[in-house]
């Protein structure tokens, strides 16, 4: 029986809150308090539900809403440590946040991957895609010990170059594609600019102006869009834009 599909969207009724759990908090303008790694939150509730989901940021939280674990923390909880939790079983704890971050990883890939075979334009290299996506789901299928063990940085370095050459096929013959690639970008005014294809990878576009700008098929995986002004800007068929990025922006 082949195995079901790895779940790439967050299911927090079937995780045991340990995104509120595993990670360090550093009071800044994203967490109003210092949480060290592995200490709950004090905002989490005995059923692993967020006390002040609804007003996060109004209570100094807004890092907390653009987190996104790519369906990690349930997987984790459910899969990797068939349905226990910390709390119940406290032996697992250590394992359980440690093997968090590194099953995110491998979810984020995943979701990357899905996206770039949805590329019609990419055809030519979906088969190398499709392989790297069916290896990616084998090690997301591993026990703890085996997560922790494992060379993410070596399987990133795999992946990563066919990730780049889809968007390099998709963004072909879209215009002026300028190149901003990991650049410091924040504050700067492209407001109503021509940015079809633009290569933003890595790039920090915090407090953005992007309004009315043209960004079809520009390409931002890994982009930092907090603050970034997005409205009336032309996001249609735009490359690796993820829900916890268009979060971060403003675009109301």
């Amino acid at each position: 029986m082949p195995s079901k599909p790895v779940e790439l969207a967050a299911d927090c009724a079937r995780c045991a809150g340990l995104c509120c759990v595993a990670p360090a908090f550093a009071k800044s303008s994203d967490f109003a308090i210092d949480k060290p790694a592995g200490r709950a939150c004090p905002n989490l509730q005995d059923d692993f539900r967020c006390g002040i989901h609804d007003r996060l940021p109004e209570r100094g939280f807004p890092g907390c809403v653009v987190f996104d674990c790519f369906g990690a923390g349930q997987h984790v909880t459910q899969d990797t440590f068939g349905g226990r939790d910390w709390r119940s079983t406290p032996g697992i704890a250590g394992a359980m946040f440690a093997t968090l971050p590194r099953m995110r990883q491998l979810h984020e890939l995943l979701w990357y991957l899905t996206e770039a075979l949805a590329l019609d334009a990419a055809a030519r290299v979906h088969d190398k895609l499709r392989a790297a996506l069916a290896e990616t789901e084998q090690l997301t299928r591993g026990t703890a010990d085996e997560l922790a063990a494992l060379d993410l940085d070596a399987h990133r370095r795999r992946v990563n170059p066919l990730l780049q050459r889809a968007s390099e096929l998709a963004r072909a013959g879209s215009g002026p594609r300028p190149d901003h690639r990991g650049a410091n970008l924040i504050g700067r005014k492209f407001r109503g600019r021509d940015l079809r294809g633009a290569n933003f990878r890595g790039a920090l576009l915090i407090g953005a102006d992007l309004r009315e700008a043209d960004l079809r098929r520009a390409d931002f995986t890994g982009a930092d869009l907090r603050g970034a002004d997005l409205r009336d800007a032309d996001l249609r068929e735009t490359l690796f834009l993820t829900a916890s990025q268009l979060r971060s922006s403003r675009r109301e």
